[in-house]
């Protein structure tokens, strides 16, 4: 592993860490009323493309950071469309 690398895994962590929080609050309080679904559709759509783009070049710094990405973007997505039509879980 390159310095370069471990500077794409350090860079990871502070991304994915990024919006753990946000998906817990939105989890704990079923409130997603200030949160866009258009643009978390399309970031989750840009993540899974920076995803497929980091399998092929077969870079696992990009894939093991996108990977987190799509799913906590796409655990968001998720919780919006589905808190947002009734309200609870």
């Amino acid at each position: 592993m390159t310095s370069v690398d471990i500077l794409g895994f350090i860079a990871t962590g502070f991304t994915t860490l990024s919006f753990v929080p946000q998906v817990w609050r939105t989890w704990k309080t079923r409130d997603v009323s200030g949160i866009s679904l258009p643009t978390y559709i399309i970031i989750t759509v840009g993540l899974a493309l920076w995803l497929l783009y980091g399998w092929i070049k077969g870079d696992i710094p990009l894939i093991v950071a996108n990977t987190a990405m799509v799913l906590l973007t796409g655990s968001i997505t998720v919780m919006k469309i589905r808190f947002g039509r009734t309200g609870t879980a």
